[in-house]
């Protein structure tokens, strides 16, 4: 899927001018409300999905906050699972934390400390991270998170295979991304659990009867849609 990250609260032209565009996806802040310039709202949240868009939660309050540790990420996933809440995000999603900086080995203990910690906090929630080639790789080593962000920025133009977003361009208005599933996105539910789980009944009934691997690869394809559609991981 494409779809976009930005600082800035995203207005309802802006995002359906986003939708229009192909854009189906938008990451936006759980930060505390002295970030009023870049955090999410319940109204932003209704203008996103009211576009047709999957919302992407991130927390970042400054770059190398992650070189803090373990008592930075306590801290941290306090505030990141009062913002979740109150802005509505199910139980069962992620929320990606920052590491905003070229991050270099010695600071890797660090990292895993303060995620394993504000992992610890997100009671229901699921970690993730955004940061470099190496953060990612390193973390995904390291079992620190369930999910991963990675950004080109000081990847020396490598692309991890554990990457569930990428972001490959960064722009004035917002950077561009596309993601590969298990990203732990929510907001748009348009059918419920229930009838997603008959869908996809039929559709592995439907997988069995064919040895076509073109065939099976489309019934694959769309159970992991109505995943999607019902808001259920990938």
């Amino acid at each position: 899927m494409k779809g976009i990250d930005c600082a800035a609260p995203l207005t309802a032209e802006k995002a359906r001018k986003l939708a229009s565009e192909g854009m189906q996806f938008a990451c936006r802040y759980v930060v505390p409300p002295k970030y009023t310039w870049k955090r999410l709202t319940k109204e932003e949240v209704a203008v996103i999905t009211a576009a047709g868009m999957r919302i992407g939660s991130v927390f970042e309050t400054g770059a190398n906050r992650p070189k803090d540790g373990a008592l930075a990420g306590l801290t941290d996933g306090g505030i990141a699972l009062q913002e979740a809440k109150l802005v509505g995000q199910p139980l069962g999603t992620a929320i990606y934390f920052a590491v905003d900086y070229d991050a270099q080995p010695a600071d890797y203990s660090a990292i895993e400390d303060y995620l394993r910690a504000a992992d610890g906090q997100i009671n229901g929630y699921n970690a993730g991270v955004y940061g470099s080639y190496s953060v990612v790789e390193e973390m995904a080593r390291r079992g620190a998170c369930k999910h991963f962000w990675q950004t080109y920025a000081w990847s020396g133009g490598k692309k991890s295979s554990r990457a569930n977003i990428y972001q490959y361009k960064n722009g004035v208005r917002f950077d561009d991304n596309e993601s590969y599933g298990n990203e732990g996105f929510w907001g748009v539910k348009k059918i419920s659990e229930e009838d997603a789980e008959k869908i996809i009944r039929f559709l592995a009934a439907g997988y069995g009867s064919t040895e076509d691997p073109e065939a099976r690869e489309e019934f694959h394809r769309l159970a992991d849609e109505v995943r999607k559609a019902a808001g259920m991981e990938v």
